[in-house]
């Protein structure tokens, strides 16, 4: 309960801000985009900003797309390898949300390995929206070339916390079958600290919930931070 009433009040002056910045003269939109590993609560965090969102999941290839990479020594498709996620539509959807205020997107069904349909999205005149996903670190540089980044953010809960949280969340969801989701989840807990490093290399801070919802909010009073990628 301690931790419950700070990332409440996180929240509160995020949806300050958010009005306040709404009444004044439009600005140009950015966007803050937030990666880390599967199941580290990237949608619940961008959900209790209150901004709007971008979930970058939308962008998956579909299963019968002959590019798609498979996991080494294994039949099974990689869904956390970057060629399994369109990033130049990704891209442009951002870029035309942060030129226009809405954008047309598709909607992909997981447990089909399919794109179902699509949707517009509109964000109006909003200042700031985030992009969730875990490939969002994938196109923090060319975000940041199009001048429309404000901050990226890396969430991390540790290994066996994010192994759990995943797992619950794709069972519930029957997303893949048992068996896949638990040679992937002990696959991708075996290798969290290596995806947190190379998002964080690729210019994503990596923080957790609750410092997360701070930048957030500095972002929000229009204090950007565009972090550039650690050097190698």
């Amino acid at each position: 309960m301690s931790g419950t009433r700070p990332m409440r009040d996180r929240t509160r002056s995020i949806h300050r801000r958010y009005r306040e910045l709404g009444s004044h003269p439009p600005i140009p939109t950015r966007v803050v985009l937030l990666c880390g590993p599967s199941g580290s609560g990237k949608s619940l965090l961008a959900a209790d900003s209150g901004l709007p969102v971008l979930r970058l999941d939308d962008f998956y290839k579909e299963g019968t797309d002959p590019t798609l990479p498979q996991v080494e020594g294994s039949a099974d498709i990689d869904w956390d390898h970057p060629l399994s996620w369109d990033a130049d539509t990704a891209v442009a959807a951002i870029e035309e949300l942060c030129r226009t205020g809405r954008t047309t997107i598709p909607v992909y069904d997981i447990s089909l390995s399919a794109r179902t349909g699509s949707e517009t999205l509109c964000i109006e005149r909003t200042p700031l929206f985030i992009a969730e996903g875990i490939f969002a670190a994938e196109i923090v540089e060319r975000c940041r070339e199009l001048g429309v980044l404000a901050d990226a953010l890396c969430l991390s809960r540790g290994p066996v916390t994010t192994f759990r949280r995943r797992f619950a969340r794709d069972l519930k969801e029957g997303r893949k079958s048992v068996p896949f989701l638990l040679r992937r989840g002990w696959r991708l807990m075996r290798a969290e600290r290596s995806i947190v490093a190379r998002q964080a290399a690729l210019g994503a801070h990596p923080c957790d919930k609750d410092e997360a919802l701070g930048r957030l909010t500095a972002s929000a009073a229009g204090r950007h931070s565009t972090p550039r990628p650690t050097a190698a």
